[in-house]
């Protein structure tokens, strides 16, 4: 009798211990699900308070810290910019004469009346459409007296497929890749302007001049892998493939004045490996593990993201209120940058010391109370993902107290990124992993161009009437970042 009592006892106490774990999971679930909704109605519903706040903005906010200084100064700079643009404008003057029957004083109804100056001045700024126009080119041909000699003046450089000057080219490829205009938007507007051109016709010549123009970008990006510090980051695309579309990603790794865009067929770490693959210096990225191939011994150091862990904590707040200490102590963080920049101290020893005082303090306290919140949160629940995120990444977050020169996070990349996602917003895939590569080449040299105040419009038109001819050993003279317009003059219109 009492074997099979305690046979009862001990069947249910397996049965209470099987149901408490079931409690469990279905909490983790519910916690879950419950913050799955609470984000999508904040994304999709959410009032842009409800949205996750610039640092900077936080910052502003925050006691005893002033707004920086630099605001002002970025106003001013603004300003100043638009009024020395303004300034460069072509000018026309178009005269406004008093109506005939106007021309008659007012006062004692004379009409032997004289100008009074040059005239009330008014200026407006107008838009004068786009055109496109059929050029030209007469080449001097000139014969000797002896009959044997025949001199003909250059042919217009232009890339192979020659029916479309470079400025054409540079046009088509600067509004895909700067402005994230699909080829089709482009072909109506060209036909806007009088000049029909087939959608396919400029899918032909986008590429063309993708492929022409793959030595720079291959040169691009050889030389961000040399860089002793590189952001990462990647993000999807989709590739047309026999009728339908697959996945494939488009990567970005970019310097302070680089940017290179790598289109791959996976997200491995084959990609990585293969730009990174033997180098050496940091590597700012986010948790993924892809990365992790060239950031093993004798590779890359990893610098991780404290944007990546702030979104994350910010996403826990509905399901968990006490996520808002882990946005103070990573405020408290950039408050230092904050202070760095205010004084000018950014990259310098003294910043490197209020990071090794005051931001040390910080990551101390933080890594405590992640310790403490760790058990008291289930793995898979908003804020215990976020708690797990946190302390796996940790050696890689507390890097940037190596040097002030390693940024706090990897929002360079992210914005790097942004024009290849609107871009794929509005033209929705590419036609092959051939279309991708050309693609990401053409948009490594227009985002480079961007980053160094260089018009990436005129810098194409010139660099594909160069490329032909420019000496290969000199091939870096033609990147965005080096590059000088050619003193060429422009071709006679006579």
């Amino acid at each position: 009798m009492a074997t099979f009592s305690q046979a009862h006892q001990c069947e249910w106490r397996e049965r209470a211990e099987g149901l408490e774990r079931e409690n469990l999971t279905l909490k983790e679930r519910v916690g879950s699900i419950e913050s799955q909704l609470a984000l999508l109605q904040r994304t999709v519903f959410g009032k842009k308070s409800e949205k996750l706040p610039r640092v900077e903005d936080e910052l502003r906010k925050a006691p005893g810290v002033r707004a920086p200084p630099r605001s002002r100064e970025v106003t001013l700079k603004e300003r100043r910019l638009k009024r020395e643009a303004r300034a460069t404008l072509p000018e026309r003057v178009i005269h406004h004469r008093v109506p005939d029957e106007a021309r008659r004083c007012p006062s004692c109804g004379g009409t032997e009346l004289k100008p009074l100056g040059p005239g009330k001045r008014t200026e407006l700024i107008e838009y004068v459409p786009a055109h496109v126009e059929r050029q030209v080119h007469l080449q001097e041909t000139l014969a000797c007296p002896c009959g044997a000699g025949i001199i003909t003046a250059p042919a217009p450089k232009a890339i192979e497929q020659g029916q479309y000057g470079p400025g054409f080219l540079a046009h088509v490829v600067t509004a895909k890749c700067c402005d994230s205009i699909p080829l089709y938007r482009q072909a109506k507007a060209l036909a806007r302007a009088g000049m029909p051109v087939a959608r396919t016709t400029l899918c032909d010549v986008f590429h063309e001049v993708g492929r022409a123009t793959v030595p720079l970008a291959s040169r691009l990006l050889a030389l961000v892998r040399e860089a002793s510090l590189v952001h990462a980051d990647e993000t999807p695309q989709r590739v047309l493939d026999e009728g339908k579309a697959r996945r494939a990603y488009v990567w970005t790794f970019r310097t302070d004045e680089l940017i290179a865009y790598v289109h791959s067929a996976s997200r491995s770490g084959v990609t990585p490996m293969d730009v990174f693959g033997g180098t050496g210096g940091y590597l700012l990225v986010d948790g993924y593990t892809g990365y992790n191939r060239v950031t093993l011994p004798e590779g890359r150091v990893r610098v991780g993201c404290w944007a990546h862990v702030r979104r994350k904590f910010f996403d826990a707040l509905p399901t968990a209120p006490e996520s808002r200490a882990a946005l103070d102590f990573i405020l408290a963080l950039y408050h230092v940058e904050h202070s760095a920049r205010e004084a000018g101290a950014l990259g310098t020893q003294g910043h490197l010391d209020a990071r090794r005082t005051t931001s040390a303090r910080v990551l101390e306290q933080l890594a405590t109370w992640v310790d403490e919140q760790i058990p008291r949160h289930p793995p898979k629940s908003p804020l215990g993902m976020a708690l797990r995120y946190t302390k796996g990444q940790w050696s890689a977050l507390t890097r940037f107290l190596e040097a002030p020169s390693l940024p706090l996070d990897n929002n360079a990349a992210e914005r790097a990124l942004r024009a290849m996602a609107l871009g794929r917003k509005n033209y929705l895939f590419v036609g092959s992993d051939e279309a991708g590569r050309n693609l990401a080449g053409l948009s490594s040299l227009v985002a480079t161009c961007e980053v160094n105040g260089v018009n990436p419009e005129a810098y194409l038109a010139d660099v594909l009437m160069r490329l032909g001819s420019h000496p290969a050993s000199r091939l870096d003279e033609l990147l965005p970042h080096r590059w000088q317009p050619s003193s060429a003059s422009a071709p006679d219109s006579s």
